[in-house]
């Protein structure tokens, strides 16, 4: 970038601290980072893995984290006071659409499970002797809405006839190998190292349950996003452009290069890519085409629309029966914020200069 493109941005005076937990779709984060756009941007990033979604909630709220990666469901959960104090938190960025996975065990499958039918079956044989437990990594994320959907699919009560536990995403695959879990609904690549390791084996997938859904958003809080909205703006359109690059099908296989790094995803490349570049299980799911499980930037992706909202709103209301909806619910989801991101990015790619998908590539492809 020259020094006269450089100029145009304002330059950040201290770093943001941006948190991320090593699923698939942390990667605008990672390839914004890794490739320089944070900085086209004029943003100091530092970016801080986490081990549970619980530490993503606590940091963000006490302000250790400047913004996240999180589910679409967190910042409702913040609002609504269901996991600490209530704390107003928004976002102007959907990071990605669908890419969770439902995942059975061995035991399961070698018993004639392969769908919810014949799970029902299993599990009505043996009432009495053994409850099934299957975990999610959220209380009232989208892996918990999809389970229980897949569940009711055939007339299984997710709340009587099995347990449903909570574990962070990088925990599940060694649960269910150690017997913990008989399965689990989790973000990619935790199916697919199941399936490598000859231990677990994917029964359905959010793109067939629903398929689009909104699932990890950027997470802030209502006061960052009003007293650093510029910062906040520029971080959104740096985000915005890396979304654009993830969704790139060239740029796949090396970017499940650069997520498999310890410091990042720290799973193995062929685990990776199944949820990138597809096909996705050991049997063809019909997701080739769409380029993996996971949707960064295609069909809107970012834009954080009402209709969006609303999807995570109606699985509230279904498990928590309001008779009133709460006040605020449709402050949550702010198009506006990305509105204005997405003019900065606009202008970025009309004068300034661009980061190259070709030398994004060489980037995403060198060695830790």
């Amino acid at each position: 970038m020259s020094k006269a493109s450089k100029s145009r941005m304002p330059r950040a005076s201290r770093s943001l601290c941006i948190g991320f937990l090593p699923v698939n779709d942390c990667a605008p984060l990672i390839l914004a980072h890794e490739s320089g756009l944070f900085e086209k941007y004029g943003l100091k990033v530092e970016l801080q893995r986490e081990q549970s979604w619980k530490g993503i909630h606590d940091k963000v709220i006490a302000g250790q984290l400047d913004a996240a990666h999180a589910p679409g469901t967190l910042p409702f959960l913040a609002r609504l006071g269901l996991t600490s104090e209530p704390c107003n938190c928004v976002t102007g960025l959907v990071l990605s659409l669908q890419g969770n996975a439902i995942t059975i065990s061995n035991e399961l499958v070698k018993r004639g499970v392969h769908d919810a039918a014949s799970l029902r079956d299993v599990i009505r044989r043996d009432a009495g002797k053994r409850t099934y437990t299957f975990g999610v990594v959220l209380p009232f994320s989208s892996q918990h809405f999809l389970l229980c959907q897949w569940l009711q699919s055939a007339k299984i009560n997710p709340y009587a006839e099995v347990r449903i536990v909570t574990a962070s995403p990088s925990e599940m695959f060694p649960l269910l190998s150690l017997g913990y879990l008989d399965g689990y609904c989790a973000g990619e690549p935790w199916t697919s190292v199941a399936e490598h390791a000859g231990l677990g084996h994917c029964v359905a997938t959010s793109a067939t349950l629903a398929p689009l859904h909104p699932e990890k958003v950027l997470m802030v809080r209502e006061d960052f996003a009003e007293k650093q909205a510029d910062e906040h703006e520029r971080l959104i359109a740096a985000l915005i452009e890396a979304s654009e690059i993830c969704d790139q099908p060239d740029n796949r296989s090396d970017l499940c290069r650069l997520l498999a790094r310890p410091e990042y995803v720290d799973a193995p490349v062929e685990c990776l890519q199944p949820g990138l570049i597809g096909p996705f299980g050991t049997h063809d799911t019909g997701l080739f085409s769409l380029h993996g499980l996971h949707v960064f930037n295609r069909c809107r992706a970012n834009a954080p629309t009402a209709a969006r909202a609303s999807w995570i709103i109606k699985h509230f209301h279904n498990y928590l029966r309001w008779r009133v909806r709460p006040a605020g619910m449709d402050k949550i989801f702010r198009p506006d914020i990305f509105r204005r991101a997405l003019k900065q990015r606009q202008v970025m790619s009309k004068g300034a200069a661009q980061v190259e998908t070709s030398s994004v590539a060489s980037k995403l492809a060198r060695p830790a």
